[in-house]
């Protein structure tokens, strides 16, 4: 018997399959510090405990998005060890914060499948979800990702592409939010004296700042989630692929381009959902990663008067500076563009 895991390939997945995933992960300071160490953010409850008491938290809360990238990691050996890339999210809520020493573990449930007309791939529909130690729901999202085949001759699954909302709707957000009382939040600590109010349907706004991708960081991300996908890493086989060298993994993006919306959006303290998301284009090490945002809509969110919700489309590049906005275009996107991301983040009111 051969027991080392190969990976499951596109003839593997079926709707309906549930698959628990290998090694929960318990997260401490040094998760956190590795984290603002590769991103540099600055967001006031995740860096202060003694700011985000003031805000309502026990203590600092870990950043949403490690969260994400550790349970998006856990998928990763049984969902894409064998992808070509990850493409999209949906319907993805962050329902609980989480802490100093709590454990995380993840299960997705297969809720779509399709082979791709090309018939060496086909794209993989997920249902992932989080919990803790107390078996509490700290994170859902649905995501696709197209996946190899491991025999091109082999028979086409039925196709089964599920209905997937198009946005959070307000109601739904809140969840992982204290009752912030808005005389409590310190703006000048905080880095903006902008808060809920300030923001207007279509504003637009240059995050300004650059940062630049080192090989090493992105490799070093990526362990830091135990993200296993092959493009990321062997470079010995990546080499002899069509680009000739390991693919950044997307979740590295979506970090940078959030650690840099601070310089604009600083008071937007926790993501709340994730309406959708789109991996645009392919990123390499040496490029400049920038970003802007644009305000899709404002929300007040029932039984939170302390707070209230921007949905968010954050746009990055790569080697381009975002003064003109590069973003949609009218036949896919502009030169530069790398990820779309739609959000909604929480802000005082």
């Amino acid at each position: 018997m051969n027991k080392t895991n190969p990976g499951n390939f596109f003839e593997d997945f079926s709707v309906g399959q549930t698959i628990l995933h290998a090694t929960p992960r318990t997260l401490y300071e040094g998760d956190a510090a590795l984290y603002t160490a590769l991103y540099g953010s600055r967001f006031a409850v995740e860096s202060s405990d003694e700011f985000a008491k003031l805000a309502g938290y026990d203590t600092s809360p870990f950043d949403d998005f490690l969260v994400f990238h550790i349970v998006f990691g856990k998928t990763v050996p049984d969902i894409s060890l064998n992808a070509v890339a990850n493409l999209g999210y949906a319907e993805c809520r962050f329902l609980k914060r989480v802490y100093r020493g709590d454990t995380l573990s993840a299960t997705s449930e297969v809720i779509g499948v399709k082979e791709n007309s090309s018939g060496k791939t086909g794209v993989v529909y997920v249902r992932s979800t989080g919990t803790n130690q107390n078996g509490e729901i700290v994170l859902q999202f649905a995501r696709w990702v197209m996946v190899n085949k491991r025999d091109v001759s082999s028979r086409a699954q039925e196709p089964v592409v599920p209905e997937l909302a198009d946005h959070v709707a307000a109601q739904d957000l809140g969840a992982a939010c204290p009752p912030v009382v808005p005389e409590d939040w310190d703006n000048a600590l905080a880095g903006s004296s902008n808060r809920w109010g300030d923001y207007k349907v279509g504003e637009k706004i240059d995050h300004v700042d650059g940062m630049t991708v080192e090989e090493a960081e992105h490799m070093l991300a990526t362990r830091l989630y135990q993200n296993t996908a092959k493009v990321h890493f062997n470079q010995f086989e990546q080499g002899k692929g069509r680009f000739g060298r390991r693919l950044i993994y997307g979740g590295h993006v979506i970090s940078i381009a959030r650690s840099l919306s601070f310089n604009g959006l600083g008071n937007a303290f926790h993501i709340s959902a994730i309406n959708g998301g789109r991996h645009v284009a392919p990123l390499f090490a040496d490029a400049t990663v920038f970003a802007w945002s644009e305000v899709k809509d404002v929300a007040e969110i029932p039984g939170q008067n302390g707070v209230g919700a921007l949905r968010l489309v954050t746009y990055a590049t790569a080697d381009t500076p975002c003064a003109g906005f590069p973003g949609r275009a009218d036949k896919g996107y502009d030169d530069g563009v790398i990820l779309e991301l739609d959000y909604w983040a929480l802000m005082p009111r």
